[in-house]
């Protein structure tokens, strides 16, 4: 599974005859090439750089996102809908391909395109003190990779992962999410802790720019987030973990972790949901939609958010990707797609059998600044911070009011949706007149603080992100879709499948793992802290 970015080099044999005079003692160092790229001239900052860049989607077009983020993730969770007949994930619908795309195989996927790079800066700036910052900071973004990993699939190569090249171990064994997430939380606490901000100056790094005071709320907001997935399967942990972090997470918008893209880059750089919901590849631009829930949510609660992330008549025909300059933005008369609809000759599964059904640009698509080639992608956020902090003052009542963290974290995912573009910029007094009228209930606090999560989440468009808080807590309560053929018996899916090469490539590893699944290999088994 794992080849190492560094060539080997191939050993030559010299056979030397010395004739009364001793070989040089700096053989070595005359016939070394002083140009050449190895080892000992290996940079750790430009290898850093490509993980980040990877973890928000495959170079390959949007190989992972499209599938995983979008075609499953998004639509089950309710935040998009559509009626292409390929998204899988709004019917709930099997296709082993999309759900093993995040996985990867041997071209793209986070096994490749994340887990290589990273495991090669751990390791090779491991007990190096010239590179200690990156050093604890690759520790962190490994963390960050990983937990995306086991929270979709479950039990997943993990020690063994990505160290072919140091161990000669091609077949890496599957190991448990409870050992997973146990080293995780260490990986994380340990790592934070090191950072120094008198060390090393790191200059590959595209999140907060080698700045060492963001990277420790990173770290700390990151082990918070970790811990809170640990609410049911082991809250003594959780509890324990949330409390070290208290106190030393993000403090404000500021602090978001975001990477900003680049236009230039064509796929490369380019932003990944961009290039999918801009039509790239297919026709995403005219018929993937924000679904019927979130815009009846936004709208019944006069959310000050909707006359920013939705608007009509985007795209005017199919044929067209040109977007209408002419959308209209007029939050009253946004309207969601419900899920679960086609364009089949069947009567009830046709969009048409929406009783708001007029013409396909009349519902709400998602905003063009949220878009943007060279916009933005959120990694982690100051408002879910700020929720999970909420939620871990209601459940044990430590690190402060969840009154206020709540507050914190509605008001900080209303005024930050300005990071997208500065048109989206919502005033702080909208934001307080919207707590006004939501305000905290401690009666229904875990389902308020995580409908509101749930939201934030979707805005960010982080939905394998949605999908996990929304396993975890339960909230909000939605409705699943009844398609026919669905794979599940008509409930949403709880976890990816395993890709089936595995069973080829990995075969007795992967037998025991896919053994050891909470109610099978399927998308309606679970992963272990979602009880």
């Amino acid at each position: 599974m794992k080849t190492n970015i560094f060539k080997q080099n191939s050993i030559l044999a010299l056979m030397i005859l010395c004739f009364g005079a001793a070989c040089t003692k700096d053989f070595k160092e005359i016939n070394t090439n002083p140009v050449a790229y190895g080892p000992s001239s290996f940079n750790p900052n430009y290898t850093l750089t490509t993980a980040q860049l990877t973890y928000t989607g495959s170079i390959d077009f949007s190989y992972d996102t499209w599938r995983g983020n979008l075609i499953y993730c998004s639509t089950m969770m309710q935040g998009l809908s559509t009626v292409v007949s390929y998204w899988a994930g709004d019917k709930y619908m099997l296709n082993e391909g999309y759900t093993a795309a995040y996985w990867g195989n041997a071209a793209v996927g986070a096994y490749i395109e994340q887990v290589r790079p990273i495991v090669d800066v751990v390791e090779f700036t491991k007990g190096q003190q010239k590179y200690s910052n990156i050093h604890q900071v690759a520790r962190i973004w490994k963390a960050l990779i990983f937990a995306r990993l086991t929270d979709l699939y479950g039990d997943v190569p993990y020690t063994q992962a990505g160290q072919g090249y140091y161990t000669s171990i091609f077949n890496p064994k599957y190991d448990s999410q409870q050992a997973i997430y146990t080293d995780l939380l260490k990986e994380v606490d340990e790592a934070t802790n090191a950072l120094n901000a008198n060390g090393d100056k790191i200059t590959g790094d595209v999140i907060y720019k080698g700045d060492i005071e963001k990277w420790k709320r990173f770290g700390n907001s990151l082990l918070l987030r970790l811990a809170m997935r640990l609410v049911k399967a082991d809250e003594t942990t959780a509890k324990a973990y949330v409390t070290k972090a208290v106190g030393k997470t993000m403090t404000s918008n500021a602090d978001d972790a975001i990477l900003a893209h680049d236009e230039s880059g064509a796929r490369v750089t380019q932003n990944r949901n961009s290039q999918v919901l801009l039509g790239d590849g297919g026709q995403e631009h005219y018929y993937v939609k924000w679904s019927k829930t979130i815009i009846d949510l936004m709208k019944n609660t006069a959310d000050p958010r909707l006359a920013k992330v939705a608007v009509t008549k985007l795209y005017l025909n199919d044929g067209n990707k040109n977007q209408n300059s002419n959308f209209d933005a007029n939050p009253l008369v946004q309207k969601g797609m419900p899920n679960g609809k086609d364009l089949s000759n069947v009567a009830s599964q046709n969009i048409n059998s929406d009783p708001a059904y007029t013409t396909m640009p009349d519902y709400s698509s998602p905003s063009p600044m949220m878009l943007k080639r060279n916009g933005i992608t959120f990694i982690l956020s100051y408002a879910q911070t700020e929720l999970l902090l909420a939620e871990a003052a209601q459940r044990w009542g430590i690190g402060g009011s969840a009154a206020t963290h709540y507050s914190n974290g509605v008001k900080a995912g209303i005024t930050g949706l300005s990071s997208y573009d500065a048109s989206m910029a919502i005033a702080p007094a909208l934001a307080d007149t919207y707590l006004l009228a939501n305000a905290f209930n401690p009666a229904s606090a875990l389902q308020q603080i995580n409908t509101q999560y749930w939201l934030q989440s979707n805005l960010q468009m982080d939905f394998y992100e949605t999908w996990s808080n929304w396993r975890r807590t339960g909230f909000p309560a939605l409705t699943a879709v009844v398609y026919p053929g669905n794979a599940t018996n008509g409930t949403i899916p709880r976890r990816f499948p395993y890709p089936v090469e595995e069973a080829a490539k990995n075969g007795a590893n992967y037998q025991a793992a896919s053994a050891a699944v909470p109610g099978g290999d399927k998308l309606t088994g679970r992963v272990w802290w979602d009880k």
